[in-house]
């Protein structure tokens, strides 16, 4: 059935990106999913299975030079359903994060507009986990949205406390109890976003995005594990990323569950998430203070007066060393692996002389 293109998210943007290509016989096209070696893409006429060409492939530096589900590329169709992706066209936003283990970059989403980062009231509440998808989110241009999902499952008044305290800690953000039993909440996610916007859902397994999407949806497109009496998660399902097209006219980016998030080069999402703490850090004696040891720390001395919460301030920490870490180079990355080493060396030496 053919639509038009704004209902797949396009606009003046891609637009103008898709002409500087200047790749005559082409057409725009949404990556609506992706498979081991191809892409299934979709315009305004209908869905293609495509593939890179090999000049595309030599010439990537590196994983974000390749589509990734929500990118718009100039398609070249060769019939029977298969299509070749001659360009990418520049993106809006980018969704990505640390390989796990790695030093790489892994593509979640691009073009996002909302990222709904899902939490559960059941189980392992943790707003520290939150703030990590969030700085994630804002660095990548994203708005996020808070959602705290499975309130069924706790009393009201513990569900109102999460969410009260969900919204102290983020200010500006908004926040959103839902249920996908009742259907709670899900009238207040609808109305964040516009016709033709793209959103996403991130957060890790057993928070209940696939269940969500299925209330999203009004169909149960996705399949859906048990939930478990003993953790209150449900299981992992959602295994590849997949777009869906919203009766209500909105694009939604579903995401596999994530164990683990690791920052990349997230500074300024981290800035933002932090405010509080970006402002205090303008106080400081040295204006390269790492709010670690030098003397003289306006945001030490704010956790000292119960100013700044001490949990939050240790996560702020965790997660900007794990954005710097990321930043370094390869061979700075040796250096100082090389240097660790030297260190646990001479430590265990030391340790042996005395008798230990």
């Amino acid at each position: 059935m053919d639509i038009q293109l704004e209902e797949l998210g396009y606009g003046g943007f891609f637009a103008s990106g898709f002409e500087e290509l200047g790749l005559d016989g082409c057409i725009p096209a949404r990556v609506i999913s992706e498979h081991k070696g191809a892409y299934g893409v979709r315009d305004a006429c209908g869905e293609y299975l495509a593939t890179v060409t090999g000049k595309q492939i030599y010439g990537a530096r590196g994983r974000e030079d390749y589509p990734a589900v929500g990118d718009w590329v100039a398609l070249g169709r060769i019939g029977d359903g298969r299509a070749v992706i001659q360009g990418l066209l520049p993106r809006r936003t980018l969704l990505k994060r640390k390989y796990s283990g790695g030093s790489g970059a892994q593509v979640i989403a691009a073009n996002v507009d909302t990222a709904f980062v899902v939490e559960s009231a059941g189980g392992n509440f943790s707003p520290n986990r939150v703030e990590r998808y969030v700085a994630i989110a804002r660095e990548g241009g994203i708005r996020p949205v808070i959602v705290l999902n499975k309130i069924d499952l706790v009393p009201q008044e513990e569900a109102q406390a999460m969410v009260s305290s969900l919204r102290e800690r983020f200010n500006g953000i908004e926040v959103i109890g839902t249920s996908a039993v009742s259907d709670g909440g899900l009238g207040g996610m609808k109305a964040l976003v516009l016709r033709g916007e793209t959103c996403c859902l991130l957060g890790p397994s057993g928070v209940g995005k696939s269940t969500l999407i299925n209330r999203l949806l009004g169909k149960d497109a996705i399949k859906t594990g048990e939930i478990s009496g003993h953790t209150g998660k449900g299981k992992h399902t959602t295994t590849a990323r997949h777009v869906y097209f919203l009766p209500d006219g909105w694009i939604l980016i579903d995401n596999p569950g994530m164990r683990e998030v690791g920052m990349t080069d997230a500074k300024a999402g981290l800035e933002d998430t932090f405010a509080e703490i970006t402002a205090l850090a303008g106080r400081c004696r040295f204006a390269d203070c790492t709010h670690v040891h030098e003397p003289g720390c306006a945001v030490r001395e704010a956790v000292a007066r119960g100013e700044l919460d001490g949990g939050r301030f240790d996560n702020y920490l965790k997660l900007s060393r794990e954005a710097e870490y990321y930043e370094m180079t390869s061979l700075e990355k040796r250096r100082k692996d090389r240097e660790t080493g030297r260190f646990f060396k001479r430590s265990k030496k030391d340790l042996k002389k005395r008798g230990y």
